[in-house]
């Protein structure tokens, strides 16, 4: 049986939680997820995870937060006036906004504390500094990238 390596594209569905149990994604009721194995287009424990695996496989991969999306920066963390906020806003602790960055990037942001004059908003990612756990089903082995012979 062919076992997925590195170049594949594979097939996969998934259930991810986190240590705690909470459901953070899941393919349920979509679709595969489809991905290049080994392309960066999935965060490197999930590409690990799946290496080897044979077409109908299932297994359950813990991923620490260094191989998913790191650790949450305090750099990251800042404190925005709130008599910035559309005066007919009322910004809560766990509001997710839209910000912008002075070259005109757009990223996420969730409030996570309101203070009486400032709002800290934080722009890690939701899942930063957080362990993951995934119950994968690989589903098929789509196609590999041909191998170039260069003389």
């Amino acid at each position: 049986m062919q076992q997925v390596k590195t170049g594949d594209t594979v097939k996969i569905h998934y259930h991810g939680t986190l240590t705690d149990g909470s459901i953070f994604d899941s393919s349920n009721g979509r679709e595969p997820l489809e991905f290049e194995v080994g392309s960066g287009m999935v965060i490197p424990g999930f590409d690990a995870g799946v290496m080897d695996m044979v077409v109908g496989d299932k297994k359950q991969i813990h991923i620490p937060f260094m191989e998913a999306y790191g650790p949450s920066q305090a750099e990251m963390i800042m404190d925005f006036p709130k008599n910035q906020f559309p005066e007919d806003m009322t910004p809560e602790v766990g509001m997710q906004l839209q910000m912008s960055s002075q070259d005109g990037q757009n990223f996420p942001v969730v409030i996570v504390e309101v203070g009486e004059d400032t709002v800290k908003l934080d722009a890690n990612h939701p899942l930063a500094g957080k362990d993951l756990i995934f119950d994968l089903e690989l589903v098929e082995i789509a196609a590999s990238k041909p191998l170039i012979y260069m003389p």
